[in-house]
């Protein structure tokens, strides 16, 4: 049992931890909503609304102890300027987990963190479209030539579609047979 364990570990030593998770709501600060995997949402989530609480309080003893945990004057501003600002009617419960399923590569069950009072969450960069292949290329853009001639010109007359034909057989009755490609030539061959 994990009695007394509260410690979320995230399989990394405790600096790299700490380290990740400071980063981890520095960038939920700057972006307002992060994508990430659900167990480090789930250990961000207390380290981000600790910040929001001494952002509150607004003192320079508050806005130290924010500096030392997250190390980004940046993102220490903002939270004291603007987060703060937002949350201060609320008495916690600044953050929210939305979960996404799972990711495709490895199934680990992914998830966004986002600030509760935050307007209009951030925008996702739009996914590009896959570029047509050569072919498919040519038929768009025949189609869309197609579509921007005027539709009251008359149809030109088409020539009738040739027929083809197969390629001519030899006609002596006998076939030849056809040539094996080898690296070296049988002994039969040789002779």
């Amino acid at each position: 049992m994990r009695h007394k364990k509260k410690t979320v570990k995230l399989g990394r030593t405790a600096e790299h931890r700490k380290a990740l998770l400071a980063n981890q709501v520095c960038s939920l600060i700057e972006h307002q909503r992060i994508k990430t995997t659900l167990a480090k949402a789930r250990a961000v989530r207390p380290l981000a609304e600790r910040m929001v609480t001494l952002g509150k309080k607004g003192s320079v003893h508050a806005r130290r102890m924010a500096l030392a945990t997250l190390r980004q004057k940046k993102a220490v501003k903002k939270l004291f300027d603007d987060i703060a600002q937002r949350s201060a009617q609320r008495n916690g419960g600044y953050t929210r987990i939305i979960k996404l399923g799972q990711r495709k590569s490895d199934s680990a069950p992914m998830a966004f963190i986002e600030w509760v009072d935050a307007g209009q969450p951030a925008e996702e960069k739009p996914v590009r479209e896959k570029k047509a292949r050569r072919g498919e290329e040519a038929e768009s853009q025949k189609k869309a030539a197609e579509a921007a001639q005027p539709a009251a010109e008359e149809p030109k007359a088409e020539a009738p579609p040739k027929e083809e034909t197969p390629p001519a057989v030899p006609s002596t009755g006998e076939l030849k047979p056809k040539k094996r490609r080898w690296f070296r030539r049988r002994s039969s061959e040789e002779k």
